[in-house]
């Protein structure tokens, strides 16, 4: 999508802000929020590029203006009410009681032992999205690209300042989900991943860019045209 969540190359924002000694959790609520994401991904409501795509639709203003895992619940919100989990009249009636009771304390959960198994495997090891695939690579290292400079309305990892501009083959790597198809509900779609380096003028123009800098960008192949 072409939305405010795609924030590479925008100016105007102000610093980014780094917090000394951030903690891992803001507020218990953000350990819920986490909770949620792994809790709804094993039952197959989205996967990681569904899920994305979820955040890419919250409205801009929300967007801009709420915290991180404030996103994440509105993804999870999104997906189990599509698919009838949740009742969102419900919801609404229950964060009105919480908002007028906040001392009240919250339903007890039931302990989901695989579940704290699986995400204690991916913390230590990760969660792979490298695939099989028998498609060769179109291109090699120091083959000229340049991104193709179409708008998709549906989600894509092809950021907006890359679009239309040209850089050179770095590295080749393995297949892996294709994003714009995982992420749209349409299968994995494995293909493979290219490192492209371009130089900092090419993105931003000789009046902004530092001197002698380059910018990577890790891109399916989909995205790269031969230049």
């Amino acid at each position: 999508m072409n939305g405010v969540h795609d924030l590479g190359g925008t100016d105007g924002l102000g610093p980014v802000v780094v917090e000394q000694d951030e903690p891992v959790w803001h507020a218990d609520w953000e350990k819920v929020a986490f909770a949620l994401f792994p809790t709804n991904f094993v039952k197959g409501h989205f996967n990681v590029d569904m899920f994305r795509y979820g955040i890419e639709q919250m409205h801009p203003a929300d967007y801009l203006t709420s915290p991180y895992y404030e996103h994440w619940v509105h993804a999870v919100e999104h997906y189990t009410s599509r698919a009838g989990v949740i009742d969102p009249a419900e919801l609404d009636r229950r964060t009105r009681h919480y908002l007028e009771h906040p001392d009240e304390p919250l339903p007890e959960h039931e302990q989901q032992p695989e579940l704290v198994t699986l995400m204690e495997a991916v913390v230590r090891h990760g969660g792979s999205a490298r695939r099989e695939s028998p498609a060769t690579p179109k291109f090699a290292v120091g083959d000229r690209v340049r991104v193709a400079a179409d708008h998709p309305l549906e989600h894509t990892r092809r950021a907006r300042y890359i679009r239309g501009r040209t850089g050179v083959i770095e590295s080749v790597h393995d297949a892996f989900i294709y994003p714009d198809s995982a992420g749209n509900g349409r299968g994995e779609d494995p293909q493979p991943v290219y490192t492209v380096r371009f130089e900092a003028t090419e993105l931003w123009g000789p009046q902004v860019a530092e001197p002698n800098s380059f910018v990577h960008f890790d891109a399916w192949e989909p995205y790269l045209q031969s230049a």
